[in-house]
């Protein structure tokens, strides 16, 4: 039986030698499912174990929804000011430099403009990594840009929220935000054009409060959080306990506030179905 006893006593491995496993080869689901990392990236970072949507950014929506992954990204240099000069445990100036280099990215949304099952459309897509998607007037005016593109065009428009909701650092200047787009996605209805909001985990806030919430069909992942005020502010507020799943996709779906959930792996299929069915078009 020495096949599974020790024959020598004494033995050591040296640091350097010894054979770590490297960050990043598996994930854990909140449900506690382990998942390898690459499988997880193969299923557009859903587990199959429990069908957990792991949070993405623009640049992982962009290659599910465009044909090929080629688009036109457009105010992709636009950054914000700190016209306030705020600060807080930094100052925002700084929190904004630090978050660029961190991210690669320039604010919490872009835009896209591409083909998605042949058909040429326009998305806009928030970045939850940038100060937590929050906001500002980089993020309103970026969006309202992308209004007047789909419009000049005549393009459906996409939106893909996700978002703590208001930047606190610009204050004033973000409530505005939720105005300017709220404006412009009414001309693009009157242009008659599709608008189809995708909200994703976490749309919260002011971004709830305003163009999440405007769509001519408003769909979501499973399981994404979805509110205004956070549950403790509710309960506080109401003075009441929260039914079980409050804020979820699910509950939203249920009580009318949602049209469709949508899994990860068929929202190409059912964004441009929608678009289709919106215009009249023969089914792609």
């Amino acid at each position: 039986m020495a096949w599974f006893k020790r024959q020598e006593k004494g033995i050591t491995t040296a640091t350097e030698d010894k054979m770590d496993v490297p960050k990043g080869l598996w994930y854990k689901s909140p449900t506690g499912k382990i998942i390898d990392a690459d499988e997880l990236a193969r299923n557009l970072f859903v587990s199959p174990e429990d069908d957990f949507h792991v949070r993405i950014g623009s640049a992982t929506y962009f290659e599910i929804l465009f044909d090929n992954n080629e688009f036109v990204e457009l105010d992709k240099n636009m950054t914000s000011k700190d016209p306030l000069h705020f600060v807080d445990t930094k100052k925002y100036a700084e929190r904004l430099k630090d978050v660029m280099e961190k991210t690669h990215l320039k604010d919490a949304v872009r835009t896209g403009v591409g083909k998605s099952k042949g058909r040429e459309l326009v998305i806009c897509c928030m970045d939850f990594a940038f100060i937590g998607g929050s906001m500002g007037a980089v993020v309103g005016e970026k969006i309202a840009r992308g209004i007047d593109h789909a419009i000049k065009n005549k393009l459906p428009f996409v939106m893909i929220s996700k978002s703590g909701g208001a930047r606190m650092m610009e204050a004033a200047y973000s409530l505005m935000q939720l105005a300017k787009t709220s404006v412009k996605l009414a001309q693009l209805a009157e242009a008659k054009l599709p608008y189809i909001s995708l909200c994703t985990d976490p749309t919260t806030g002011g971004t709830t409060a305003s163009y999440a919430m405007l769509g001519d069909i408003n769909i979501s992942e499973p399981g994404a959080l979805i509110g205004f005020a956070g549950p403790r502010v509710v309960r506080d507020t109401t003075g009441k306990d929260l039914p079980e799943g409050f804020q979820t996709a699910e509950f939203l779906l249920e009580h009318g506030f949602l049209d469709f959930i949508t899994p990860r792996k068929e929202l190409k299929d059912k964004i441009n179905l929608y678009i289709d069915l919106i215009q009249n078009n023969d089914i792609r």
